[in-house]
């Protein structure tokens, strides 16, 4: 019987931690060292737990695991794309976990290379990443980073695809990130600091020589940048780029002077953020210079490239946010935000005739695709919506003519997207701002307030939620339930004060926005406290803990991914992965005023003695973002505050990191727990 399961109790060893006069007792300190027996034995009893009191719901789960695997085709690939003379595609065998790349030489007609089959590398291994991939200008070599743990540390191998031969270069320790000079034997790439994962070095390699040979290029000093580098689409110039959460500086090189020296762009500026695409003689730049809050595009000639000598070519807007530019022979090409929805900004050179790309729905996410061409009228976008299965679109500049190369196939014959209703509704927060809910349901819903409700949100580092297509989701709404994603401050959906709003010393906002759009939902009878479930992963993690120390009572039942929300401990450590980069985004505890603010909403922090939610929280012991600790730490604690007879699972998985399981059809299993988790507090079966 599982009234007669009892739920591990974690042993309680006082770490006591003093600052600013605030004294905070850690009772579960100890479980930080991921090499401590009684911290697995720990994490196993939470498995064995959840395994134990989910036992009814194994069958279930299997059931829902084949059914979103049935809509999956298994056999499926990517539109290919023609980049230097080759069509390259990404494609999935039926059966199979992961990836194959290959590609084909001058046409689509001509014989497939496979340059990688990772379901033969990822033999034997519980993880599996391939990331990075790189080739060279004359096609012949190609630069990838294979990860086996999860930790993000990369392993970087050089590959002849002509012959099929993998050299004896080997660089431990990488990021993954990579990119080749146009010599064709010179290979840029980034290392990471072993202890923090900073990446923070630029080195260069000679092939066919040892990687303990390898040149530093550059080093990034500040613990609060992260460093990359790549090559402009124009193939003319190698690219370093240092950035924070907050600055942005480039470096530049001639790509086919490998040996010369990196020349910086513009001189790093604290608050100055920039974006560089090199066009014939000039750079193209997208900025916030001059309070341009939004961003504008501004422009300079490539031999004199610091800031005053930046003009003004699309000035800034209030009301619209300039996201990404991509630059072609003939056109230019602006991904705008405009009232939270996309848009695509057509601008030939010439001056004469630019347009948007018209989309009409209430809802959807646009965004461009794979562009590597330069000398091309064909614009390749992607199109979705909350009913509507992704699409790649290859779009004519010049004729208008749009050509579907693909759109996502739903496989089991009952999907129609005719029989679902996407909309969007405007909430109104505690201090009068309108915050959007985009939702999705099927045909015929009453609005009883008895309809299952998932409501899932993020809400930090201006990233977006837009609103996609899951063939997943279709499990729940099948089922009955209402999807619904709140934008809410903290995320960049409605501009970038919308993200300079939701951090900080304003992040509290971002808790109170996912709080009222909760009570708007359930105001207008969409659904009830009986039947409202929040969902976030990571920093939405975090949101899922400040909601539950606040307003648990809104809630029938959490799901907290690799959730963030131990801030205080985390923020205050710097030798932990990311922390010294956060500090532009969360505060720096070390200052008065943010040590007190953090302190005010961090999740383990402020747990108390109340009823709270039924919750799942799941983890992975390698992450090297949310370390497992945090959320291990966070379910001890509520076992002995929580005051009520919900339940709680802690459900880490002992070999996978921040992302979860890497192979496609693992992460279904992985889905299939939480959608059953749902579904059995719904006690709805199938």
């Amino acid at each position: 019987m599982i009234e007669n399961i009892q739920p591990p109790v974690a042993k309680i060893i006082p770490t006591i931690f003093e600052k600013f006069g605030d004294i905070r007792v850690d009772n579960y300190f100890w479980m930080n060292n991921r090499e401590n027996p009684e911290v697995i034995d720990y994490l196993n009893k939470e498995n064995e737990y959840y395994h134990e009191m989910t036992a009814h719901t194994k069958d279930f789960q299997k059931e829902l695991y084949e059914e979103m695997k049935g809509r999956i085709k298994e056999d499926d690939e990517s539109v290919p794309y023609l980049y230097n003379g080759y069509y390259y595609i990404t494609r999935f065998e039926t059966g199979k976990d992961y990836p194959v790349y290959s590609r084909k030489n001058g046409s689509l007609d001509a014989k497939e290379e496979i340059m990688f089959d990772c379901n033969e590398m990822a033999k034997d291994k519980k993880y599996f990443k391939l990331s990075g991939l790189s080739i060279s200008t004359d096609n012949q070599f190609a630069t990838y980073a294979i990860d086996v743990v999860g930790r993000r540390i990369y392993t970087l191998y050089v590959k002849n695809l002509l012959t099929g031969e993998i050299y004896a270069d080997k660089i431990e320790n990488a990021t993954g990130n990579s990119t080749w000079a146009n010599d064709n034997k010179t290979i840029f790439y980034t290392r990471q600091d072993e202890k923090t994962l900073r990446s923070d070095k630029v080195f260069k390699h000679k092939l066919g020589t040892d990687s303990s040979e390898d040149i530093l290029v550059y080093f990034e000093k500040d613990d609060t940048f992260n460093v990359g580098v790549g090559k402009e689409k124009s193939k003319k110039y190698l690219v370093i780029g240092s950035s924070s959460t907050l600055t942005t500086e480039y470096r530049t090189l001639l790509a086919d002077k490998p040996e010369g020296k990196f020349k910086v762009f513009q001189k790093r500026k604290r608050g100055l953020e920039y974006d560089i695409s090199h066009y014939e003689d000039s750079f193209y730049i997208v900025t916030n210079k001059d309070k341009a809050t939004n961003f504008k595009l501004m422009k300079t000639p490539e031999i004199a490239t610091s800031m005053e000598n930046w003009v003004d070519i699309i000035p800034h807007r209030d009301d619209v946010l300039i996201e990404n530019i991509e630059i072609f022979k003939d056109y230019l090409v602006v991904e705008e935000r405009s009232n939270g929805l996309c848009k695509i900004r057509i601008m030939p050179w010439s001056g004469k005739g630019e347009y948007y790309l018209p989309f009409k729905s209430e809802t959807y996410t646009a965004y461009t695709s794979i562009n590597v061409d330069f000398d091309t009228d064909i614009l390749r976008y992607g199109y979705q919506s909350l009913a509507t299965p992704a699409s790649i679109i290859d779009f004519n500049m010049k004729t208008k003519v749009k050509d579907i190369k693909k759109e996502l196939e739903v496989l089991g014959g009952k999907f129609d997207k005719d029989n679902y209703i996407e909309e969007r509704v405007w909430a109104t927060a505690n201090d009068g701002t309108k915050v959007p809910i985009s939702m999705v349901y099927r045909k015929g819903l009453k609005k009883d307030g008895e309809n299952p409700m998932l409501l899932y949100a993020y809400g930090s580092y201006g990233h977006s939620m837009d609103p996609n297509f899951s063939s997943t989701r279709l499990t729940l709404l099948d089922r009955g339930f209402i999807f619904a994603i709140a934008h809410i401050r903290g995320g960049e959906d409605l501009g970038r004060q919308w993200y300079e709003d939701g951090k900080l010393l304003k992040k509290k906002n971002t808790f109170t926005d996912f709080i009222d759009c909760s009570k708007f939902v359930i105001e207008q009878k969409y659904t009830s406290p009986a039947h409202l479930y929040a969902e976030g992963g990571s920093a939405g993690g975090l949101l899922m803990g400040a909601l539950i120390n606040m307003a648990p009572e809104l809630y029938n039942g959490v799901i907290a991914q690799v959730a963030f929300v131990d801030v205080m401990t985390t923020m205050l450590d710097d030798t932990i992965p990311l922390t010294t980069g956060e500090y532009d985004e969360w505060g720096n505890p070390n200052v008065k005023k943010y040590y007190n603010y953090m302190r005010s909403y961090s999740p383990y922090d402020n747990l108390k003695e109340q009823a709270y939610p039924n919750m799942y929280i799941s983890t992975g012991l390698h992450d090297s973002q949310v370390q497992y600790w945090e959320p291990a730490k966070w379910v001890a604690k509520l076992r002995t505050l929580k005051k009520d007879n919900t339940v709680l699972y802690l459900d880490t998985n002992m070999d996978a990191g921040h992302g979860g399981a890497s192979g496609r059809f693992e992460a279904l299993k992985e889905l299939a727990k939480e959608f059953a988790f749902l579904l059995d507090l719904e006690k709805i079966k199938m």
